[in-house]
């Protein structure tokens, strides 16, 4: 009777779980046929009781299996057949889009033009690197790479002086701002750490593409006008910056009021961002522009990673792109890492800075020529003299954000610039304050000695004088941009964008140059060499917070880096002061600057500074004969309109030539 209730409860137990074990009932003493139609019983509840379907219920969801499996086995085709559904759909957005208003559709046409070209980029690196790659084998022999890199060495050496002769022979005096770069680069040459260590072809090829990259923005129509046109889409981008905020703290703060008027636009392109990171985007970009210096520059893949990040992210954010490698780097890289920190700004200061009305596409301009000068000057100031671990000519590859969803990554993006937020505010008010004691201090100890104005700017203005003179500054201009790069330098950058923000200003409304024998705005070109020569975080207070963040990702190199932080801060302030040179050679006038003549012959009434530029030409070419009668000089002789627009430029400025 025990072992019979024993072999009842092993076969409850059994058919319970559904369980299949013929060894069983022998273990426990039973004959084999009565084990084999317990295993039958067993299958049977465990197709049934087991999985809960019985053999009806499996015919009715046969289709669906097989449909499921048919799905499963054809996935890669049905999404290949969505995507080409989606194209065409796109396609025909695309051209009808074109087709109605070109002009409109601009912005969508550079998008699609944008993607097509990586798409293809990508394709043709699947299909032709190895056979580009075989190509280049021949250059492998030392012999041929030497006779090729003196080739190129001369013909750039050749077309460099054939291209300064022929280009400034109509502007001679922007043979001054190539003194000025010549200049920066014997300082800091002998200023260098190892002068016979120095790679010479890092530092050409830094200040070549520098040059080159110049060239393609400043220089050649096309390029301004993209980079023009890529301005005022940032402009119209961040201007909806006003919406968020204006919902948060009214139109009359946010019309009124510096804080929550720029402020804000550091929260909103944090959160974009950090959006763009979340997607891959900012990483492709970077790791593109670090490939392409690295094999030009011939620099390490981790310190290139972080100057090219430095593009994009300020000068805290680039080293944790290659946080892992920081402990082993060797002193050359991280110099390299803090010049490009110095001589670079933040995208999200950018969108400030441009909210304070300063030229954007300026302000992109000089962020990206920043980078390979950066490297240059750092490998010239801080030559390579040990032995670096990141010699791969891979790279370092960028994780991923760390986000779940896309939510999360605006959320934390948006509440990350908080911090930055509070940082801007705070030292504005601390550095405003100081300089306000400062200047009342000098001015106390100046009027001591019958000495009346003396002021921190002023003493900016007379000693920075000679060296912004020597980046293509008018003698007349170089008091007010010396004074604003001394405020740069020794307070911050956004003071000092703040007063070339209000110098553009006057210059725009079309006030007056001189008042009581004071300069009241710059010109153009010395605006556009003060905002290349301000693009940078290289100020005395950037120190600590460099080290700040550095220390607390290496703390055991904390010697290393209060070694070399203060020659690093010197550097990146020399990247921006010849990117401001290379805009002093590049520059060249446009708009009403070219042709007065057709402007003033348009109905004007109102007091700009293409009005006033024109009517003090205007002036300059104009005389009285004795009956008080105007005569006209150069390209108003012959101009029937001369005569009435010379009576409407007196209506709005005082000349001499008026009556």
């Amino acid at each position: 009777m025990e072992r019979s209730g024993g072999r009842e409860t092993v076969f409850q137990t059994t058919v319970k779980n559904g369980i299949q074990n013929p060894g069983l009932e022998l273990m426990e003493g039973g004959n084999p046929e009565q084990s084999q139609k317990m295993q039958e019983v067993t299958q049977g509840h465990s197709l049934k009781d087991g999985l809960g379907h019985s053999s009806h219920q499996r015919r009715i969801l046969q289709p669906f299996s097989k449909a499921r499996c048919f799905f499963e086995r054809h996935a890669g085709l049905f999404k290949k057949i969505l995507l080409g559904l989606l194209c065409l759909a796109y396609a025909a957005y695309f051209l009808a889009a074109c087709i109605l208003n070109f002009q409109r559709a601009l912005a969508l046409f550079v998008l699609t033009c944008l993607v097509i070209f990586i798409l293809a980029c990508h394709f043709l690196k699947k299909l032709f690197a190895e056979k580009l790659i075989r190509c280049l084998k021949p250059l492998k022999n030392s012999r041929l790479r030497l006779w090729v890199k003196w080739v190129f060495t001369a013909a750039s050496v050749v077309g460099l002086i054939l291209w300064l002769a022929l280009d400034t022979a109509q502007r001679p005096e922007q043979l001054i701002s190539f003194a000025g770069i010549c200049m920066f680069i014997l300082i800091l040459f002998a200023c260098s750490k190892h002068h016979s260590a120095v790679c010479w072809r890092t530092v050409f090829w830094g200040l070549g593409l520098q040059f080159i990259f110049g060239i393609l923005v400043i220089r050649t129509e096309p390029g301004f006008n993209a980079f023009q046109w890529l301005g005022d889409q940032i402009q119209t981008f961040l201007a909806y910056t006003v919406e968020g905020s204006s919902f948060v703290f009214g139109d009359t703060l946010v019309q009124n009021v510096f804080a929550f008027q720029s402020l804000p636009i550091i929260i909103f392109f944090g959160c974009v961002m950090s959006i763009l990171y979340y997607l891959g985007l900012v990483q492709w970009v970077v790791q593109k522009i670090a490939w392409f210096l690295q094999i030009t520059m011939g620099t390490t893949a981790a310190e290139t990673l972080a100057v090219a990040g430095n593009i994009f992210v300020g000068m805290t954010e680039a080293p944790l792109l290659i946080r892992p490698y920081l402990a082993d780097m060797t002193l050359s890289e991280i110099h390299a890492v803090m010049t490009g920190g110095f001589a670079t700004i933040a995208g999200t200061v950018l969108g400030a800075f441009i909210s304070f009305g300063i030229d954007a596409s300026s302000l992109i301009s000089a962020s990206v020529m920043a980078a390979p000068c950066a490297l240059a000057l750092s490998k010239l100031v801080y030559p390579e003299v040990e032995e670096s671990k990141f010699k791969s000519k891979e790279g370092v590859k960028l994780p991923r954000g760390e986000e779940r969803n896309i939510l999360e990554a605006a959320s934390n993006g948006a509440t990350d610039a908080i911090g930055l937020v509070a940082n801007v505010a705070a030292n504005l008010i601390a550095f405003l304050a100081v300089l306000a004691f400062v200047n009342a201090t000098l001015s106390w100890l100046g009027e001591m000695v019958d000495i009346h104005g003396l002021t921190f700017q002023v003493i900016c203005s007379y000693v920075l004088r000679p060296m912004v003179f020597m980046m293509g500054v008018q003698w007349a201009d170089c008091p007010l941009v010396a004074e604003i790069v001394g405020v740069k330098f020794f307070i911050n950058e956004f003071v000092a964008y703040q007063q070339l923000s209000q110098y553009k200003n006057k210059r725009l409304s079309g006030i007056e140059e001189w008042i009581d024998g004071e300069k009241q705005w710059l010109s153009v070109k010395a605006e556009i060499i003060a905002t290349f020569s301000l693009c940078g975080f290289a100020n005395l207070s950037s120190i600590g917070i460099t080290l700040g963040g550095l220390t607390s990702m290496m703390p055991q190199r904390k010697s290393d880096l209060c070694k070399i932080v203060v020659r690093a801060l010197f550097t990146g302030a020399c990247v921006s002061f010849i990117s401001a040179c290379m805009a002093g050679i590049l520059y060249v006038p446009r708009g009403a600057e070219t042709d007065c003549v057709s402007f003033l012959n348009t109905n004007f009434t109102n007091r700009t500074y293409e009005t006033y530029v024109c009517c003090r030409e205007l002036f300059q070419s104009t005389w009285l004969n004795g009956t008080n009668t105007p005569s006209f000089s150069g390209p108003w002789a012959d101009n029937e309109f001369s005569a009435r627009n010379l009576a409407s430029c007196c209506e709005l400025y005082n000349s001499t030539v008026c009556v």
